[in-house]
C-alpha cells in the first residue's frame, strides 16, 4: 500500500512524516522546507505473524508494508507557480489513496501561511490545486486522442470521457464524485491515474490535550469530520508533534506511554486502520520455518489471486489451498493438529479468502 501525504506548510506534514517512518525528513517552522520528496517504508504491527513467527520458530518475520511519500507543502496558486508550484504532485500520482494533513491546533509560535486556522479553508486550497494538476492531465491526454476523434470510435468515446471530466473538474467538482459505472471509462479514469479520483484520509493535526478524547472537544475537528463524512472520506485525530516522540521510544516504553496518557493505540495503528478500511483491504498469513508474513489483499480477493501477490507461478498454477484461521493454528500448535481437528479447509478457485486466514498453496507449472 502507497499513501501520499499533501496538505499546505506548516501543517505537520514533515513531522508526521518523520515519527511514521522515522526516516529523518527535515521538519521546520518555515513553508517549503521539503523541497525533493521523502519517501519512507513502513512495516504494519501485525502480532498474528509475530505469534505465528513463535510457533514456527521461524528465520524470518516479514510484515506487510506501507509506503509513505512526503512532498513539498502546496500553496494558494501553486498550479501558476506560486511557492515552489505543484511541480511534486507528479510524485504521488501513483499512490493507492491521499493522506492529507490538516492543521487543527491553535500556536502562536508555529506559521500559518494564510495568517489564521480554517481546516475548511485549508482543504479547499488543496483540492483546488489537486484540480489545476489534473486537468493539466487532462488537457495533454486530450491533445492525443482529440486528433483521431473523429475517425475512431474509441478516441472519441475517450474524448467525450475527457471532455466530461473536465466540465467537472472545473466547476470545481473531484474527480471521484464524478460516478460511472461503464467499464471502458473506469479503465480509461484509471490510466490516468487523477489526483482527485483517489480516495482520502484526513490526518487532523491536533494539541496534546485533544488527543485524549479523540478531538471530540476540538472545533477545527468536528468541521473535518463532517465535511469528510459528506464525501465517505476516513479521518482520524493526530499529534504529530506526540507521534515523533513516540517514534523515539522501544516498544515497551511506548505502551507505556500511551497508557498514560490515556491512549489505547498510536496513530500510526489508527492510520492503518482507516486505510485499510478505506481502501476496503485485509490480510492473509503465510507460515513456515524459513519466514512467517503477511500479505496485503482486497477484501474478496479469490485464493488464485491471493496466491498470485507471493508469485505469479503460483497463480497460474494454482490447484488448491489448504486454509486454516491463526486462531485455530495457534490453539492447536501445529497445522498437523489443526488437520486432526478437521480445521484445515481445501479450498478451489472459487474460495474467498478471509481475514487472518493461514494459507498453504498446491500448485503446478
Amino acid at each position: 500500500m502507497k499513501l501520499g501525504i499533501v496538505g499546505l506548510p506548516n501543517v505537520g506534514k514533515s513531522t508526521l512524516f518523520n515519527s511514521l517512518t522515522k526516516a529523518g525528513a527535515q521538519a521546520a517552522n518555515f513553508p517549503f522546507c521539503t523541497i525533493d520528496p521523502n519517501v519512507g517504508v513502513v512495516p504494519v504491527p501485525d502480532e498474528r505473524i509475530e505469534k505465528l513467527g513463535e510457533l514456527y520458530h521461524t528465520k524470518k518475520v516479514t510484515p506487510a508494508t506501507i509506503e509513505f511519500v512526503d512532498i513539498a507543502g502546496l500553496v494558494k496558486g501553486a498550479s501558476k507557480g506560486e511557492g515552489l508550484g505543484n511541480q511534486f504532485l507528479s510524485n504521488i500520482r501513483e499512490v493507492d489513496a491521499i493522506l492529507h494533513v490538516v492543521r487543527c491546533f491553535e500556536d502562536p509560535n508555529v506559521i500559518h501561511v494564510d495568517g489564521s486556522v480554517d481546516p475548511l479553508r485549508d482543504i479547499e486550497v488543496i483540492n483546488l490545486e489537486l484540480i489545476f494538476a489534473d486537468l493539466e492531465v487532462l488537457e495533454r491526454r486530450y491533445g492525443k486522442v482529440g486528433k483521431t476523434a473523429r475517425m475512431d470510435k474509441t478516441a472519441a468515446k475517450e474524448a467525450e470521457l475527457i471532455e466530461k471530466l473536465k466540465t467537472h473538474l472545473e466547476a470545481g467538482n473531484l474527480a471521484r464524485t464524478l460516478v460511472t459505472e461503464d467499464e471502458d471509462e473506469l479503465a480509461y479514469r484509471k490510466g490516468y491515474n487523477l489526483l482527485t479520483d483517489k480516495p482520502v484520509i484526513y490526518a487532523a493535526n491536533v494539541a496534546e490535550e485533544d488527543l485524549a478524547d479523540d478531538g471530540a472537544s476540538n472545533a477545527h475537528v468536528a468541521k473535518v469530520r463532517e465535511f469528510a463524512a459528506k464525501e465517505g472520506s476516513e479521518v482520524f485525530v493526530i499529534s504529530a508533534r506526540i507521534e515523533e516522540e513516540i517514534s523515539e521510544l522501544s516498544d515497551e516504553e511506548k505502551a507505556e506511554y500511551l497508557e498514560a496518557m490515556g491512549l489505547k493505540e498510536s496513530g500510526l495503528e489508527k492510520l492503518i486502520r482507516a486505510s485499510y478500511h478505506l481502501l476496503g483491504l485485509m490480510s492473509f498469513l503465510t507460515a513456515g520455518e524459513d519466514e512467517c508474513r503477511a500479505w496485503t489483499i482486497k477484501i474478496g480477493t479469490k485464493a488464485p489471486q491471493a496466491a498470485g501477490k507471493i508469485h505469479s507461478d503460483f497463480e497460474r498454477g494454482f490447484i488448491k489451498a489448504e486454509v486454516v484461521n491463526y486462531k485455530n493454528l495457534l490453539e492447536l500448535g501445529s497445522l498437523a493438529a489443526a488437520r486432526e481437528k478437521g480445521l484445515v479447509g481445501i479450498e478451489g478457485k472459487d474460495y474467498v479468502v478471509q481475514d487472518g486466514d493461514v494459507i498453504l498453496f498446491r500448485f503446478n507449472v
